[in-house]
């Protein structure tokens, strides 16, 4: 592991075969596994995992990612629970993050896959297709409210464990 001048590991933080540029800051509670690079006033924050991934300067995940198999350009901002799904169950792919994108919380990023300059993926967004420079990409179907549902569903749930535990 390579720590350069000004960097900060925070406590519980693991790396191996990774180099974490200056001024950097890691963790706590952060993994970095083999062929992670942080660039320059990068970080990763609370339960952050990088594999084979190189961070910008001054991108960030603070917290609740995992980021494999990635190229995240400079001034990325990455919100927290993102997913690189970087694998199809035979071959790793490769996310691509351009300069100055936001990825907003909970979303996915299906592999191979580019989010272009200063494009914007919503939260919750399962990202499948390249995002052009400047887009926003949203993938997530419309709320829909069923009025009253709540307290019929909780009551037929209630039912079906009660039945199951007088079966048992």
């Amino acid at each position: 592991v390579t720590v350069e001048a000004g960097a900060y590991l925070k406590p519980y933080s693991v790396a191996s075969e990774s180099t974490v540029g200056p001024s950097a800051e890691v963790g706590p509670f952060s993994h970095l596994r083999p062929g992670s690079v942080m660039g320059p006033r990068s970080k990763i924050g609370n339960f952050v995992e990088m594999k084979k991934t190189t961070l910008g300067e001054e991108a960030k995940a603070n917290h609740l990612a995992y980021l494999g198999d990635g190229v995240i350009g400079p001034r990325v901002n990455i919100g927290a629970g993102t997913i690189f799904c970087n694998y199809d169950g035979f071959q790793k792919h490769q996310t691509v993050l351009e300069e100055g994108c936001f990825i907003g919380s909970d979303s996915q990023l299906v592999a191979p896959i580019r989010v272009g300059v200063g494009a914007y993926v919503a939260t919750g967004t399962t990202v499948t297709r390249d995002v052009p420079d400047d887009a926003l990409a949203v993938g997530r179907a419309k709320q829909s409210n069923k009025e009253g549902y709540a307290s019929r569903l909780k009551a037929r749930l209630a039912a079906a464990a009660k039945a199951a535990k007088e079966a048992k």
